[in-house]
């Protein structure tokens, strides 16, 4: 294990993420919120952290293994929900507590959208641009940025390409060197952002909450600077805005590269984890619109439609922003949602849930099995298209299924051991480990219920989840540690 380089890339990462708490300053000091001290003081803490972590290091240039980018990833996002939480935790407005502060930092940075705060709407304009922003540079993942942005990581910088980014699939580059590989995807992430911004400008909001929410509908985060979320507008045209950028955000980015890069939307067509993905939206759309009209829920045709159809897509691509309270929705249409996020987005997008790709491939498994009952010496292989997929990936996406059960299991129980009833527990863990935001019966608005044991388990899930469970489960197996 390379300490010292894994320390010293770990000090630059920090580094570079102090910076992130200049934009807030002057957002306060715009606003004149009063609320600017907490962010600058933030900043020179993370900044003397990474320092620390960097000086005794800097010189180390050995390579970097697969190992060590799992270290400093795992590492990395750990200590980042703690650095992410200081400004929230210094600020006087609001008062949160440390367990309060880590929980919200770290909803945001792995773009859950769970939150323990109320009262949203009059929070000081830099707290809430800071939350915003924290989902922003969460979304496409800050190391991928640093791979992107210092070329000084450069070395190693595949193996934290691939310790960090989610999908079942993590060798694919867009372009032959990793750097330009993580460039590619931010200017598509930031181009998705404009865009949302200008969208979300014409539909009618003002440029303050355009901006904080085409953070978060393109980083699939969820949070919003009101509490009632995107239904605090009221606005056909605004949701049919986020609509479109939540289906976008939950499309394989690199699929997106090659439409700009080709000027062709052909490969869409082609792909088949886009096409089960919008058959996925399409049918939960339908059976929800079809629902909440045969049970009289809204009297409105329209109001039917748009209600259904933004809360599918918002909660099938685990995004979580709300129009409508869905958990008071009748029969199983709340329930039938929160099993939606366990599908979520496509690989190599900002959505989370176990990936299209991984259900599209067990259902094809699970078919090639029931042929194999007929003819059981026939060699069936799996196919995606025209293309035999790999035994090693097959066996790959179920060992990743199988742990996922387990883990899921593990925090269920904890999270009922705190006192949770069945229902808020089963959504909480759904809601985290999926990183999907909003849960079921006590966290229907919010966590800010839950007992700090049970925050903590949740914050826990959202790091598996965004990191995909095996990125910090390996850490715990002696293979990893063996030399």
């Amino acid at each position: 294990m390379n300490w010292t380089v894994a320390l010293r890339i770990l000090g630059l990462l920090l580094m570079m993420f102090s910076l992130t708490m200049l934009p807030p300053v002057l957002v306060s000091l715009y606003y004149n919120d009063q609320s600017w001290l907490p962010f600058l003081q933030s900043f020179f803490l993370t900044l003397g952290a990474g320092t620390l972590f960097w000086f005794p290091v800097r010189n180390k240039r050995k390579d970097l293994r697969l190992r060590d980018g799992f270290l400093v990833v795992a590492s990395f996002w750990t200590v980042l929900g703690t650095a992410g939480a200081a400004p929230l935790f210094l600020a006087d407005v609001p008062s949160m507590s440390f367990t309060d502060a880590v929980f919200e930092s770290m909803s945001g940075l792995t773009t859950t959208g769970a939150t323990v705060l109320t009262g949203l709407d009059f929070l000081p304009k830099s707290i809430l641009y800071y939350r915003q922003q924290l989902q922003w540079f969460g979304g496409m993942g800050i190391i991928v940025l640093a791979v992107a942005v210092l070329p000084m990581l450069g070395v190693g910088g595949m193996q934290l390409y691939r310790a960090e980014t989610p999908g079942p699939v993590k060798d694919t580059r867009l372009t032959p060197r990793i750097t330009e590989t993580a460039k590619a995807l931010w200017y598509v992430y930031l181009g998705f952002t404009v865009a949302c911004v200008l969208g979300y400008l014409l539909a009618g909001m003002g440029p303050f909450d355009a901006i904080c929410h085409a953070f978060a509908t393109v980083a699939i985060g969820g949070f919003s600077t009101h509490d009632l979320s995107i239904g605090h507008f009221n606005s056909a045209a605004i949701d049919m805005v986020a609509i479109v950028f939540m289906i976008l955000a939950g499309i394989n980015f690199s699929l997106h590269f090659f439409a700009w890069k080709n000027v062709s939307v052909a490969h869409y067509r082609k792909d088949p984890e886009f096409r089960a993905y919008i058959f996925v939206l399409l049918v939960l759309s339908a059976i929800v619109i079809v629902s909440l009209s045969l049970l009289g829920t809204y009297t409105d045709w329209n109001a039917t439609i748009i209600n259904g159809l933004f809360q599918s897509v918002s909660i099938a691509t685990t995004t979580g922003f709300t129009t409508a309270n869905y958990a008071a929705w009748p029969g199983a249409l709340p329930v039938l949602l929160i099993f939606a996020s366990f599908i979520g987005g496509c690989a190599g997008s900002t959505g989370g849930g176990i990936k299209v790709i991984r259900w599209l491939l067990i259902a094809k498994q699970g078919a090639r099995e029931i042929v194999r009952l007929v003819h059981p010496s026939a060699e069936i292989p799996v196919k995606l298209g025209s293309a035999a997929v790999p035994f090693r990936v097959v066996d790959a996406v179920w060992g990743f299924f199988s742990v996922y059960i387990v883990v899921f299991g593990i925090m269920l129980l904890a999270m009922m051991s705190t006192g949770l009833d069945q229902i808020t527990a089963f959504s909480a863990v759904a809601a985290t480990l999926n990183n999907l935001g909003p849960g079921l019966g006590e966290v229907a608005a919010g966590f800010m219920t839950l007992s700090d044991p049970a925050k903590w388990i949740a914050v826990m899930g959202m790091l598996l989840g965004r990191l995909e469970i095996f990125t910090l489960l390996v850490l715990v197996t002696p293979t990893f540690w063996r030399h």
